[in-house]
Order: C-alpha cells, then sequence, then structure tokens
C-alpha cells in the first residue's frame, strides 16, 4: 500500500465564513440598496454587506464621461502635436535638400502660415481647457463642502 496520499482541490481556509444571515428589503429599500452596491465597485454582494455592517469605509467613486471625453481628446491633441513637430522638422530639411532658395522660400513661407494658424488654434484649447478646469473645480468644490 502507498503511504503518501496524493492532496488535491484548494487549500483550507484559516478562518472560514460558515455563517449564514438572511435579511428582508421591500422594493424602495431594495432599489436604494442595489444602487449603493453598484456605487460602491464592489464585485460580491456579501463583501459589500459587510463593509456596510460593521462600519468598514466604504469607497463611493463617481466617474463623469464628459470628463474623460475630454481628457482623451487633449491626449490624442498632444500626440498629433509631436506628430505635426516631426512632419515639419521633416519638410524643412526636403525643402532646403530638394529645391532652390527662391522656391524653398515660398514653401516655408506656406508653412509659416499653416503654423501661425496652428498656434492660434493651440491658444484657443489652452483658454478652453483653463475655462474647463475652472468649471469643473468649481463644481467639484461645491460638492464636497
Amino acid at each position: 500500500m502507498k503511504t503518501n496520499k496524493r492532496k488535491t482541490g484548494r487549500l483550507p481556509k484559516q478562518d472560514p465564513a460558515k455563517r449564514k444571515h438572511v435579511f428582508y428589503l421591500n422594493e424602495k429599500d431594495e432599489v436604494r440598496f442595489l444602487s449603493l452596491f453598484e456605487q460602491s465597485g464592489k464585485t460580491a454582494m456579501a463583501h459589500f454587506i459587510t463593509s456596510c455592517i460593521f462600519d468598514k469605509p466604504l469607497k463611493v467613486v463617481k466617474t463623469d464621461k464628459g470628463i474623460h471625453d475630454y481628457y482623451m481628446r487633449l491626449t490624442t491633441f498632444f500626440g498629433q502635436f509631436r506628430a505635426i513637430g516631426n512632419n515639419y522638422n521633416q519638410i524643412v530639411r526636403s525643402l532646403n535638400a530638394n529645391f532652390t532658395e527662391k522656391k524653398a522660400l515660398a514653401f516655408l513661407y506656406k508653412l509659416e502660415q499653416a503654423t501661425i494658424d496652428l498656434v492660434q488654434l493651440n491658444k484657443k484649447i489652452i483658454a478652453l481647457t483653463a475655462d474647463f478646469e475652472a468649471k469643473y473645480l468649481s463644481d467639484y468644490g461645491s460638492e464636497n463642502q
């Protein structure tokens, strides 16, 4: 006979939860309870209930989709500006290498005008972002008071 038994399965917990409690809610309380559960971000309802019962701090994180979208668009703008800067350098090198000075200056003038337009657009973006931050911070500050 073999004396070595093969152990399979999950290791037993040190302090397993063996007690079960049941409570009933009416429709109004059920809706409120489910709303709080969704806001808590917990994945298991049992964990949410125990944290509520034993007064553990409950974290509720609200995400504003508009703010998230605005942030993502600003991030893509940054990437686009970096790509424009890279293309700008390549164009200037190509103009100097492949064209006469007079023709290169004509193209550089057009490029300079497009750059001025881009700078003006960038100033508008900065102003809109400042307005957005001021509004967001004032709204955020009024919610926490």
